[in-house]
């Protein structure tokens, strides 16, 4: 916690050390074993994902405001931070969940982690997908010009068309088995509103992994951040166990799925948001490990704590990158402690009633920041350093199977345990990128 900040979970120590004798029985913790608090998710089959989505009335919702200056290149600066919570590794769990993080997207996978009990990995396909993502949108968006003024990307194949087409796009070039949520997060420098292009951040969600962009208040945006856009869950019959889910199925586990029921998914079960972005923008991308145990004024709270006021008139500075981390590190650990059993302690209020879900818990904190020059020079370095040492992996320590590693800063690593996965970076100023 930064010197002279309280710690983001000392209001809730502080309400931890009331006395139980002022505790009504139904907010105590039971007495059964930790694992009564684990709920899998489960995998959807086909024919019930495809009788909800009859229902469904796409919406795509667009939040645009008009620049005050010229706008200039956009990108994001963040860092992502992931960890089971230790009740569900004591019970035989897994890590299912994944994330990325590049200058131009941002994404996060929830895999079904009831996946585990057919034999397949739950992270596998979660990995694939968002590799791929990555890839795309490294062809289709990094390479824009970084001069003075934007341009627009040409029409044909290989442009960028929106986050929705970026993930139809990613999907059909996987191969694995699987069953995931996702959410992506794209910036477009290439967007134009009333004949004026500026930057925009598009988002696609699929499940119940949760997106919310904050922004400055008040006289000069130097006020606390508070919430602009917030996308929502989608959950079958409001089930906490069974979200919209992406998957790819053999006959063996479902007869009844075929390659257009995941196609058909993207398009008409996703949720798509579009919103004009800015310079110190700060956006939260977390799985329901994160938002089915913090409520939103908590993750907020943790944002406001850790990312200083700036002064009214003061030029934008970026924050440093280990706030970034230390945010990210805190809420997920405030989001594990409020699931943590004990019989000396208050059960927890979440959103999802007393006592929370343990569960993989990811979460990426990203700052919207100026896509300089600079910045691009040195992220592509660094992208074709982690390419080389990818492949050289890939080819010597996993034979022929695909392996996702874990990218950091040039550094690849194919993680055993899937206990706890912790994106650590060289301390510069510029974006960096993680798969795991």
């Amino acid at each position: 916690t930064p010197q002279g900040r309280p710690s983001a979970g000392a209001d809730a120590g502080r309400a931890l050390a009331m006395s139980m004798a002022a505790v009504p029985p139904e907010a105590r913790w039971p007495p059964s074993e930790a694992c009564v608090r684990l709920n899998p998710t489960f995998v959807v089959s086909a024919d019930e994902q495809r009788a909800l989505l009859d229902q469904f009335h796409r919406r795509c919702l667009h939040f645009s405001e008009a620049h005050e200056q010229p706008a200039r290149p956009l990108c994001f600066n963040a860092r992502a931070f992931q960890k089971t919570h230790p009740d569900k590794i004591s019970c035989g769990g897994s890590d299912a969940d994944a994330t990325v993080v590049s200058p131009m997207m941002l994404g996060v996978c929830d895999g079904a982690s009831q996946l585990s009990d057919m034999g397949l990995d739950p992270a596998e396909l979660p990995r694939e997908l968002l590799c791929s993502c990555e890839r795309i949108v490294n062809a289709q968006l990094e390479r824009q010009d970084c001069g003075r003024s934007l341009r627009s990307v040409p029409e044909g194949s290989g442009a960028y068309h929106g986050p929705a087409s970026l993930l139809r796009e990613a999907y059909a070039s996987t191969e694995s088995l699987g069953s995931t949520s996702v959410l992506l997060a794209v910036m477009d420098n290439s967007t134009n509103i009333h004949g004026m292009l500026h930057p925009m951040v598009g988002a696609v969600t699929l499940g119940d992994c949760e997106l919310v962009l904050m922004r400055r208040s008040g006289d000069h945006h130097c006020g606390p951040l508070q919430v602009v856009v917030r996308t929502e869950m989608q959950r079958i019959a409001g089930s906490n166990q069974k979200p919209l889910q992406l998957c790819r199925m053999n006959e063996d586990l479902d007869p009844s799925f075929s390659e257009a029921d995941a196609l058909d998914a993207i398009e008409r079960g996703s949720s798509v948001h579009c919103t004009s972005a800015y310079e110190g923008d700060v956006l939260i991308l977390g799985s329901d490990g994160v938002f089915d145990n913090l409520f939103l004024g908590e993750v907020v709270g943790v944002c406001n704590q850790w990312l200083p006021q700036p002064k009214p008139l003061e030029p934008f500075q970026p924050a440093e990158l280990s706030r970034l981390s230390g945010i990210a590190a805190a809420i997920v650990a405030q989001a594990h402690d409020k699931c943590m059993p004990s019989r000396n302690r208050v059960a927890a209020a979440t959103p999802v009633g007393l006592g929370g879900k343990a569960d993989d818990t990811s979460v990426i904190v990203a700052e919207v920041v100026e896509w300089t020059p600079a910045r691009q020079e040195t992220w592509a370095a660094s992208h074709r350093r982690q390419s080389r040492l990818l492949r050289m992996l890939n080819r010597f320590a996993c034979g022929e199977n695909h392996c996702v590693a874990p990218l950091v800063r040039g550094v690849a690593a194919c993680k055993s345990d899937g206990s706890e996965t912790e994106h650590e970076y060289e301390k510069l100023d510029e974006p960096a990128c993680s798969i795991s």
